[in-house]
């Protein structure tokens, strides 16, 4: 191993280690159920922010988008454009409302919502959509997780097992010890370190090659489109790319950011910066795929999707480039840490809780949640030691199942005072259904399976709304809320 990569791993084991060092300062501090899945609804608005947008920007931000780019040009920004759009009206549109709504309605997990919000008396509406999250979130931990095995691999030549194991164990770590706090207060760091990166690593390159006419005149020798609308783009193209944005309003880790915000006074803050951030990112994250194209020619079969960090060792000497390394790791982790804690609430607070026949103690629930982290990892894991697919092939799935699923249901559930329960378990289903089948099809190549889930959720949604009504009581509620908002805001 070369000095420069001793480095390298210097650093990436101490940005480990004070990661584990967060997870033990919160250990014990959240022995309650609402502290370790929220934190107690007390995160201020620039942790929430950071959080929220580092969980959402995993590692495909740095390794996931800037090779979709490499291999497709300029047509692949739709997936940007979309992203960023979601980011907006996720923020404007559902943030306050959850926040309100799942403390009136006492509900600690997007699920707990849907059964408390529809007042849902089969609890049918909370154990499916469990079911989902547990189902989708595992395949979304196990892109992070083939993230990391890229990234220790394609850095210090370690076997991508090995490489795999390591970053699973210290993310496990960190979010069995301190639970929700933990994973937002290390989603902060994360967050700064990974904006930091993806913008100044293409700054320096620019810099460094005098300007994109390189990129431009290699993406005209690959016959890779410079415009937006060019490359024999369709619009069923567009459409699929664009839809990404659709995601955001049924994405469990980033809507829970929401719920934990100490105060709906604190979000149009919130909303501000990680906005912001957002923006930063993907501008960056564009840049290093188009970059790329005249730096690292003929990549391909899932090597595109490291062009991020063959940039940094190219232009970075070890120290500053093994920060910059740390980032991508960091982006990793802020995703599956959030992903962990979700799937232990769902199958804990869904439905152990529900199937068990005594009543568990405040303290017995955080440590099955904890037990629960743990379990989910190593099924994860395996999924990632077995799966060839690309990281950005594997979130797109696990996108488009929480979009098309539970996307309507959040949507409605906030703005509509006649959904009821048979209606919204109906389109929840409906949803995930279509994509399961669409993707196992081979649909997915012509159209992005969250737009077929979306749009079919939603109309089975107002079809079986047509003949069945929401109790009295659903409807008082809801105006409350809205009553309850407008008070506090």
């Amino acid at each position: 191993m070369s000095q420069s990569t001793i480095i390298e791993l210097v650093i990436f084991l101490i940005y480990m280690g004070f990661m584990l060092f967060i997870g033990f300062k919160f250990y014990n501090k959240d022995d309650n159920v609402e502290g370790y899945i929220l934190g107690g609804r007390g995160l201020g608005s620039w942790v929430t922010a950071f959080s929220a947008q580092a969980s959402d920007m995993s590692g495909w931000l740095l390794m996931g988008l800037p090779g979709a780019i490499y291999l497709g040009g300029m047509p692949q920004l739709w997936i940007g454009i979309g992203l960023f759009a979601g980011t907006c009206l996720n923020w404007k549109f559902v943030a306050q409302r959850l926040r309100v709504y799942t403390e009136e309605v006492k509900a600690l997990t997007l699920s707990t919502f849907f059964s408390h919000r529809f007042k849902d008396p089969t609890k049918l509406t909370q154990i499916i959509s469990a079911i989902i999250i547990l189902f989708f979130f595992t395949i979304y931990s196990s892109s992070g997780m083939v993230a990391s095995g890229k990234l220790f691999q394609t850095m210090f030549g370690i076997d991508y097992t090995i490489a795999v194991i390591i970053g699973a164990v210290v993310i496990v770590s960190y979010t069995f010890l301190g639970g929700f706090l933990a994973v937002c207060y290390t989603d902060l760091i994360q967050g700064i370190l990974m904006v930091i990166a993806i913008t100044v690593v293409p700054t320096i390159a620019i810099a460094t090659q005098g300007g994109m006419d390189a990129t431009f005149a290699a993406m005209e020798a690959q016959n890779l489109s410079l415009n937006l609308f060019g490359g024999g783009i369709t619009a069923m193209t567009i459409i699929s790319a664009a839809a990404w944005g659709l995601g955001y309003f049924g994405q469990p880790h980033i809507l829970v950011r929401f719920m934990g915000i100490e105060s709906v006074k604190e979000i149009p803050k919130a909303m501000r910066i990680a906005i912001i951030w957002c923006l930063l990112s993907l501008a960056g994250a564009v840049l290093v795929g188009l970059l790329a194209i005249p730096l690292f020619p003929g990549l391909s079969g899932g090597a595109e999707e490291t062009v991020f960090i063959l940039m940094i060792r190219k232009f970075f000497p070890p120290f500053i480039g093994g920060i910059f390394l740390a980032a991508i790791m960091a982006a990793i982790m802020s995703t599956i840490d959030s992903q962990l804690l979700v799937c232990s609430s769902a199958l804990t607070e869904d439905l152990a809780q529900l199937f068990l026949k005594k009543e568990l103690s405040e303290k017995q629930v955080v440590m099955l949640s904890r037990a629960s982290v743990v379990g989910i990892a190593i099924i994860a894991l395996i999924i990632a030691l077995g799966n060839n697919a690309t990281v950005m092939g594997l979130v797109s799935y696990a996108w488009s199942g929480f979009g098309a699923a539970f996307g309507p249901l959040v949507l409605f559930g906030l703005y509509s005072r006649k959904i009821n329960w048979k209606s919204a378990l109906a389109g929840m289903i409906v949803g995930a259904v279509t994509v399961v089948i669409w993707k196992s099809v081979g649909l997915g190549d012509t159209l992005y399976e969250i737009v077929p889930g979306f749009v079919l959720n939603v109309a089975t949604i107002l079809i079986v709304n047509l003949f069945t009504k929401p109790e009295p009581e659903v409807v008082a509620e809801f105006d409350e809320m809205v009553e309850t908002i407008k008070a506090r805001t």
